[in-house]
C-alpha cells in the first residue's frame, strides 16, 4: 500500500533522526538555517501521529483516532502556515524580512481559526479511512463564508509563496517541489487531500536535509541578526 501505518512510521523513523542531525549541522554552519532545518523533524512528528491514527483505527479505538487526528491537524492547519514563512524570514536580508513576518502572522491567524474550533465542536473533525489513505473531513470555520477550495488556496498561498519569492535559491527549489506536490494531490487525491499533501511534503523535506548537508561550511558559524 502507498499510504498506511507502515508508510507513516517509516517516514517518521527516517525524518526524525535525520532532521535532528540537520538541525545540529545548521546550527554549526549557519544559524539562520536552523528554522528551515527543523521542518523535516516536524514532518516526522506529524507522520508519527498519522501512524498512530492508523493504529487507533486498527485497534477500533475511537478515542485514539480522535486524539491523534487532532495532533496531526495541529501540524496541518497551524504549524505549517506559521513555520514555513517564519523559516523563510531568517533566510532574507533585513530589508525584506518584514514581508515574511506578515506571512507568518497571516498563517497563524488562518490556522488558529481553522484548528481551535475543533475543541469546541467535537463533530467538526471527521476522520475517514480508505484502503490506502486517510481523509480528514468535517467542518472548518471558513466553510461558513467560502467554498473549501478557496480555503485550501489561501492556505497554500501562505505556505508556498514565501518559498518561491525567497532570495535563497534552494528555498525556491523547495517551494517548487511543494507546488508540484500540491498540484499532484489536487489532480489525483482530492478525496484525501490533507493526508496526501502532508505525506508528499514530508518526502520533499528530504531535500532540506540534502540542502543543509551540502551547504558550504564558513570559517565561523554564520548568523545574521537584524
Amino acid at each position: 500500500m502507498c499510504f498506511s501505518a507502515e508508510a507513516s512510521f517509516t517516514a517518521a523513523a527516517i525524518l526524525l533522526p535525520a532532521g535532528g542531525f540537520a538541525i545540529r549541522k545548521a546550527y554549526q554552519i549557519n544559524r539562520n538555517l536552523v528554522p528551515l532545518a527543523t521542518l523535516p523533524m516536524l514532518f516526522g512528528m506529524q507522520q508519527l501521529f498519522e501512524g498512530l491514527v492508523w493504529t487507533g483505527n486498527a485497534l477500533s479505538s475511537d478515542a485514539m483516532v480522535e486524539r491523534y487526528s487532532l495532533a496531526y491537524m495541529f501540524f496541518s492547519w497551524l504549524a505549517w502556515p506559521i513555520w514555513v514563512p517564519f523559516s523563510t524570514y531568517f533566510l532574507e536580508p533585513c530589508r525584506r524580512r518584514h514581508v515574511y513576518l506578515l506571512f507568518a502572522i497571516l498563517g497563524g491567524m488562518i490556522g488558529a481559526m481553522q484548528y481551535f474550533p475543533y475543541f469546541a465542536h467535537d463533530s467538526w473533525l471527521v476522520t475517514k479511512f480508505f484502503p490506502n489513505a486517510i481523509s480528514y473531513q468535517g467542518t472548518v470555520l471558513f466553510d461558513f463564508i467560502m467554498q473549501r477550495e478557496y480555503t485550501y488556496a489561501i492556505y497554500l498561498f501562505v505556505i508556498i509563496v514565501p518559498l518561491l519569492t525567497s532570495s535563497n535559491r534552494r528555498a525556491q527549489v523547495f517551494g517548487i517541489l511543494i507546488s508540484l506536490v500540491a498540484a499532484t494531490t489536487y489532480l489525483f487525491f482530492q478525496f484525501a487531500y490533507i493526508s496526501v499533501f502532508c505525506f508528499g511534503g514530508a518526502l520533499m523535506s528530504l531535500y532540506i536535509i540534502y540542502m543543509i548537508f551540502s551547504e558550504p561550511e564558513p570559517a565561523q558559524s554564520a548568523y545574521a541578526a537584524c
